[in-house]
C-alpha cells in the first residue's frame, strides 16, 4: 500500500509540473520500442549467429550499444509471454504484478503504467500488435491500430479456434511434426493455414505499414512520441514468405550444441507431451525435426528484420531520426532444440534471455555491456529518457548510465527466475543454479567456462559450498520478490 500511495504522489507531481512550455516540449526525444516475440539472444547475425541474415538488427548493434545479458525474470503460467509484458508495462516483479494485473483496469492502475506516465510527460503515444496484457491497449495509449492476441488462433491445420489439446488426444495439423523427410502436412508458407497470414496481409507486415503509417503522422507534428511496436513474430507458427525459408536450406543448418532428444527432467518440470510449446516437434526429439523448426525460426526472424529496417527507413526519411531513440528486445528467449527443449518454459538462458538493443544521440556506437539487466528495464530507461520520474512502485531499473559508460556494475546483484511453483533459478558470479523442488533436484552450471550450460556441477562434492551459498541468495530474493514457494525442504537435503 505504502509502494502505490507513494506512486500515485509522483504522478501528481508530474501532473503538477506538466504545464510546460511548447520550447520544452519540443525538445523531448521520440522514443520507439520494438518488440518481437520468442527472440532469442543468438539470433543476430552481428552478435554471432553466421547462419542467420539480420541486415537491419545488424544495424541497431553497429549503430547502438548491446546488452548482451538481458533476462526474463519469469512466469505465474505457461505464456511466459504474459508475465513479461504484464512486468514490462506496469514495472511491478513478477510476484507483485501478478497480484497488480487483478485490478489494472481501474483508473489509477491505469495511470501507473508504461504508456499513462509517457503521455503525463507529454508524448503522444502509438501501439500496434501483440498486446497480452490484461489491461486494454485503448484505455492506456492515445493511438491504437491492431491489437494482436498471444497467438493466432487459427494458428495450425486451419482450425478457426485455437485448440486446446488435452493428454491422449490426437495431435491436429502442424504439431508433431515433421516426423520424417517424407512429412508434408504442414508448410510455413501455405496460407491455407492462417495464423499470421489471417486477414491476409502478414501480421509482422501490418505492423510495419501501421508504424509508417504513425511516422508520417507525426513528422508534421512537434509534439514527441512513444511508439510500441510489437511484433507476434518469430512466435510459432513461425510463417513467412517464401522466398524467406529460401534462404535457409537444412544443409547449411547446425545441429545446437546442447541438443539432446529429450531433457532428463522434463516432466517433473512440467514441460510434459502437452505442454504446447514443446509438442511443436516430435518426441523424442530428431535432427532432422529441430533442423526444419530452426530454418522456420530463421525465416521468420529474417522477416521481421525486413520489416524493421523498413521502419528505420521511414524514421530516416521523416526528419525525426536524430530525435529519436529506439530500444529493442524480445519478451523471452526460445530453446529451439536446445537441452531438448522446443519453448520457453525453463530456466536455461536460451529461454529467458533475449537480446537488447539501444541507439540514438550520444548513445555509444558498436559498444557491448555485459552487466546483467532485465529486459523490463526498458520500461525505466525509457522514462528516463522522456525525462520522467521514476515512480516507487516501479521496481526495475534504467540502464542508461550503464550504456553510456557512467556506471560499470549491474544494478543487480543476481539474477532471479521462476517458472510456476517447479522451477526456480539464481545466476550469480558467473554461476547458474536450478532448482526442481518438485523431486529435490539442483543443477550447477559454471557459465563462465560452460556457457552452453551443458556439464552439471551439482554432484561434485567440491561445490557442495558454493550450491548452498547460491541456495542461501535465492531464498533471500525470495523473500524481497514476495515469491511464497517454500524451498527450505530442498536445501536441508543439500
Amino acid at each position: 500500500m505504502k509502494n502505490i500511495t507513494l506512486g500515485l504522489l509522483s504522478l501528481i507531481a508530474l501532473g503538477c509540473s506538466g504545464t510546460k512550455s511548447k520550447e520544452q516540449t519540443k525538445t523531448k526525444p521520440n522514443i520507439v520500442f520494438i518488440f518481437t516475440d520468442d527472440q532469442t539472444y543468438t539470433s543476430i547475425h552481428a552478435l554471432g549467429n553466421n547462419e542467420i541474415s539480420t541486415p537491419a538488427l545488424n544495424s541497431f548493434v553497429e549503430e547502438g550499444t548491446t546488452f548482451t545479458h538481458a533476462y526474463n525474470m519469469g512466469a505465474w503460467n505457461g505464456a511466459v509471454c504474459a508475465a513479461s509484458r504484464a512486468m514490462m508495462n506496469s514495472g511491478r516483479t513478477v510476484w507483485r504484478v501478478n497480484k497488480f494485473r487483478k485490478n489494472w483496469t481501474k483508473k489509477d492502475s491505469l495511470d501507473m503504467s508504461w504508456a499513462k506516465l509517457m503521455e503525463s510527460a507529454g508524448y503522444e503515444t502509438y501501439m500496434t500488435g501483440k498486446w497480452h496484457v490484461d489491461a486494454k491497449a485503448e484505455d492506456l495509449f492515445n493511438n491504437v491500430v491492431h491489437v494482436r492476441p498471444g497467438m493466432p488462433h487459427d494458428a495450425w491445420g486451419g482450425h478457426k479456434k485455437k485448440t486446446k489439446l488435452k493428454e491422449g488426444a490426437p495431435l491436429p495439423v502442424g504439431y508433431g511434426r515433421p516426423v520424417d523427410e517424407n512429412d508434408k502436412s504442414w508448410s510455413p508458407t501455405d496460407k491455407k493455414f492462417g495464423g499470421f497470414w489471417e486477414g491476409g496481409t502478414h501480421w509482422s507486415e501490418v505492423v510495419r505499414d501501421d508504424a509508417i503509417g504513425f511516422i508520417n503522422q507525426a513528422k508534421t507534428k512537434e509534439t514527441p512520441f512513444f511508439m510500441y511496436l510489437a511484433f507476434n513474430a518469430p512466435h510459432d507458427p513461425r510463417q513467412a514468405p517464401q522466398e524467406y525459408v529460401d534462404m535457409y536450406p537444412l544443409e547449411n543448418i547446425s545441429i545446437p550444441k546442447s541438443y539432446a532428444t529429450e531433457y532428463p527432467y522434463r516432466h517433473d518440470i512440467r514441460n510434459g507431451n502437452y505442454l504446447r510449446d514443446e509438442m511443436l516437434a516430435p518426441m523424442p526429439r530428431t535432427e532432422y525435426a529441430v533442423k526444419v523448426h530452426r530454418q522456420e525460426y530463421y525465416a521468420a526472424i529474417s522477416h521481421v528484420d525486413a520489416q524493421i529496417g523498413m521502419i528505420v527507413d521511414a524514421l530516416k526519411k521523416s526528419g525525426k531520426m536524430d530525435n529519436t531513440y529506439i530500444l529493442m528486445t524480445s519478451d523471452h528467449g526460445l530453446a529451439m532444440g536446445r537441452h531438448g527443449f522446443m519453448g520457453k518454459q525453463n530456466l536455461y538462458d536460451h529461454s529467458i534471455r533475449p537480446p537488447m538493443l539501444i541507439l540514438g544521440p550520444d548513445i555509444p556506437k558498436n559498444k557491448k555491456v555485459d552487466a546483467d539487466v532485465y529486459l523490463q528495464d526498458v520500461m525505466a530507461t525509457a522514462l528516463e529518457l522522456g525525462g520522467v520520474g521514476k515512480p516507487a512502485y516501479v521496481e526495475f531499473n534504467s540502464f542508461l548510465s550503464l550504456a553510456k559508460g557512467a556506471q560499470k556494475e549491474s544494478h543487480y546483484d543476481a539474477i532471479y527466475g521462476a517458472y510456476l511453483q517447479v522451477q526456480r533459478m539464481i545466476r550469480k558470479d558467473g554461476f547458474k543454479l536450478l532448482v526442481y523442488p518438485e523431486i529435490n533436484k539442483v543443477r550447477l552450471y559454471n557459465l563462465n567456462e560452460d556457457p552452453e550450460e551443458m556439464n552439471d556441477l551439482a554432484d561434485l562434492p567440491e561445490n557442495k559450498e558454493k550450491i548452498k551459498s547460491l541456495f542461501r541468495d535465492l531464498m533471500e530474493l525470495q523473500a524481497d520478490l514476495e515469491d511464497t514457494l517454500d524451498l527450505k525442504k530442498v536445501y536441508e537435503t543439500l
